[in-house]
């Protein structure tokens, strides 16, 4: 089932304002905002997400902070395709029909099928891997047509935690679960490969296709790997718990793609916060909105401040011993 909200945002530049985090309901307040005051209209953005997951909701989080200090009114038709790809088409055919004025996408899957619907509505991504394999833009540089965002693959995120694996870990045998079907999720797994080249590690892969299926998968690997490593793949993190559950019952570290899935439980992973990104797709969307600048004219963004995170509950519950040489390069959760 489609989940369908509607969210008023109004939001002005004074301090004040600013300070009280004071929404549409300040709107009849005598200081008002410049927005008000010069009569400017509401904006219609139609928000697309592929599933329910912490590192979606914080990039929503962050796009509308941005878009609210912009001063900017909008509001926003939120919906979420619960990992339906006819869903997902149904949404962006929806935003197109009522001619929201711009549609931001959070997922491959979501800009996919929002590029697919529409040529002429600007659309702001984040939350997307591979941008550029997802034949979502031309280029990272000039995006052309209607589409433009930010990506959630630091350059040294992956890399970082294969060589992480390799020299701070004993085993060499690297369990993979992903959706093969996610083109996001194949390029990280290349990634993945790629930096493995000239270690020590070897990889094992289990595929799925639903978050149904991840549990199996998980435990499929028991006993032919040392580790496991979950890339952000949007199928396998809406089946997290599985995979914890089962990295727990059989003491193997379990690395992780982003941070919120650190602190449900994954032993570490370099990372970022995706609010920043989410933040960052709302400044463009603010430009876009405004007449500034066209999609096209703003290259997609990489995301910034990678760093490792370790949560020492789960190393212990994994059992994995803290090294006291990770002290000056990590941060713990306890």
């Amino acid at each position: 089932m489609l989940k369908k909200m509607k969210v008023m945002a109004a939001a002005g530049i004074a301090g004040a304002l600013l300070l009280a985090g004071c929404g549409s309901d300040e709107a009849g307040s005598s200081q008002g905002t410049e927005a008000e005051k010069e009569g400017s209209k509401t904006f219609k953005v139609g928000v697309t997400q592929i599933a329910e997951h912490p590192s979606l909701d914080a990039a929503f989080e962050g796009f509308k902070q941005a878009l609210e200090e912009k001063g900017l009114e909008v509001e926003y038709d939120v919906q979420n395709a619960q990992g339906d790809a006819n869903n997902n088409a149904s949404i962006a055919n929806n935003f197109v029909g009522d001619k929201v004025d711009l549609i931001f996408a959070n997922s491959t899957p979501s800009a996919l099928s929002a590029l697919n619907a529409t040529k002429d509505i600007p659309i702001v991504f984040t939350s997307v891997t591979d941008p550029l394999g997802a034949g979502l833009v031309k280029s990272m540089e000039n995006t052309e047509g209607n589409v433009t965002g930010t990506t959630d693959t630091h350059p040294e995120a992956i890399p970082n935690t294969v060589k992480f694996m390799d020299e701070q870990f004993e085993g060499s045998k690297v369990g993979l679960i992903y959706n093969s079907g996610e083109q996001n999720s194949i390029a990280q797994i290349d990634l993945v490969k790629k930096a493995g080249e000239g270690t020590d590690l070897k990889f094992v892969e289990a595929t799925v296709s639903t978050t149904a299926e991840v549990k199996q998968a998980a435990e499929s690997l028991v006993g032919k790997v040392d580790m496991i490593y979950i890339i952000t793949d949007n199928t396998v993190v809406s089946g997290l718990e599985s995979v914890i559950m089962v990295a727990n019952d059989n003491d193997l570290p379990l690395f992780v793609g982003e941070l919120d899935s650190v602190a449900k439980g994954g032993f570490a992973a370099y990372g970022f916060d995706y609010k920043d990104i989410g933040y960052e797709a709302g400044l463009m969307a603010a430009q876009i909105l405004d007449g500034e600048k066209t999609p096209s004219e703003l290259p997609v963004q990489y995301p910034q401040n990678l760093k490792l995170v370790i949560n020492k509950k789960a190393a212990e519950e994994m059992n994995v011993e803290i090294k006291s040489e990770w002290d000056s390069q990590a941060e713990y959760l306890e």
